[in-house]
């Protein structure tokens, strides 16, 4: 059975309202007060319910962040950075993860609209602009983190994913390939279709180059292997000189089938993957990529969404970043 405030006030000869202001405003009680009280806490067990203190007070103290996959290092730093602005503010993150699914993504936006998020951070998987809106008039502010919104309307904090592709392919290009690889998707993903339009530009500008786009069902580590089996089992000139990966998961998915296959990287065929991971860094061909500040992601998506909710009437901020090219073992040669 839980113990009231009531309880604690009669256990300690105060009234409710002392109790609510040694939780909330210590320093505007008596210090002997404050003991007394802390003391009847401490031998009742009371509990401050924190949760529905809150709800009443229209905003919970936690930011609701929703990305796309958990298991990708990238989204892993980008919650670092957020977690670590928000607790210097004494807020928390409660943290979602969509998998890739429209349903997820929804049912966790439904989660944090009913618990009154102090804000709501998220990576979107497709268009859901219609329901960032209504959070919005919910009185929740809404932080495109990794993307920007097709309209402009709501605060992002991205990377320039268009010039980052453009590196990796000018990269590649540089090296002397001219069969490029794009092994990504699914296209419904922002992040993806904007490396992909930043490839074109590069190989346009090359006569002689060629891309093809290999598509695949997830940024992951299993589907990088799915595709780099099937470039295997072709004949050798009928193979890309050089892949780019919408992303390191899927880099180091390429880089096994093919060295599992006698494929040599970067021999036979180059890699360059896309968020530079410490896992890249380790592999046994270290691989080259295209470094994002992850962390800074993150910190700098809680500090705009926190200016927001401050004040409603701010005008939607837009920070865009610039990748960085990583060039490592699995390009050179």
């Amino acid at each position: 059975m839980s113990i009231s405030v009531r309880e604690v006030a009669a256990r300690a000869g105060v009234s409710v309202g002392t109790v609510s202001n040694v939780l909330n405003r210590p320093e505007k009680v008596a210090p002997d007060t404050v003991v007394r009280v802390n003391d009847a806490i401490a031998e009742l067990g009371f509990v401050r319910n924190d949760a529905a203190r809150q709800l009443r007070a229209g905003r919970s103290r936690a930011i609701g962040l929703v990305i796309l996959d958990v298991g990708n290092p990238f989204f892993t730093d980008v919650v670092r950075g957020a977690e670590d602005a928000a607790a210097a503010e004494r807020m928390s993150i409660i943290l979602g993860n969509s998998d890739e699914k429209v349903e997820r993504e929804a049912a966790y936006l439904d989660l944090f609209e009913q618990q009154r998020m102090h804000g709501v951070l998220i990576s979107p998987f497709g268009e859901i602009t219609d329901r960032l809106v209504a959070l919005r008039k919910r009185g929740i502010p809404v932080v495109l983190v990794d993307r920007t919104s097709t309209d402009r309307s709501f605060s992002s904090v991205s990377v320039d994913d268009v010039a980052g592709g453009r590196l990796a392919a000018t990269h590649v290009l540089e090296t002397g390939r001219r069969r490029l690889g794009f092994v990504g998707g699914p296209m419904e993903i922002r992040q993806v279709t904007d490396r992909l339009r930043g490839t074109r530009s590069a190989i346009e500008k090359v006569a002689d180059a060629t891309l093809e786009v290999i598509g695949i069902d997830a940024l992951s580590v299993v589907q990088g292997h799915i595709a780099g089996e099937e470039i295997a089992s072709r004949d050798a000139a009928d193979r890309p000189d050089a892949l780019f990966a919408a992303n390191d998961l899927v880099a180091l998915g390429l880089l096994q089938a093919l060295m599992n296959r006698g494929i040599s990287v970067p021999r036979d065929i180059a890699i360059i993957g896309y968020d530079d991971i410490a896992f890249g860094s380790a592999a046994v061909v270290p691989l080259s990529s295209i470094r994002q500040p992850s962390a800074s992601i993150g910190k700098t998506a809680v500090a705009i969404l926190l200016d927001e909710a401050q004040d409603p009437r701010l005008g939607a901020r837009h920070v865009v970043f610039q990748p960085e090219l990583v060039v490592r073992a699995s390009t050179r040669g």
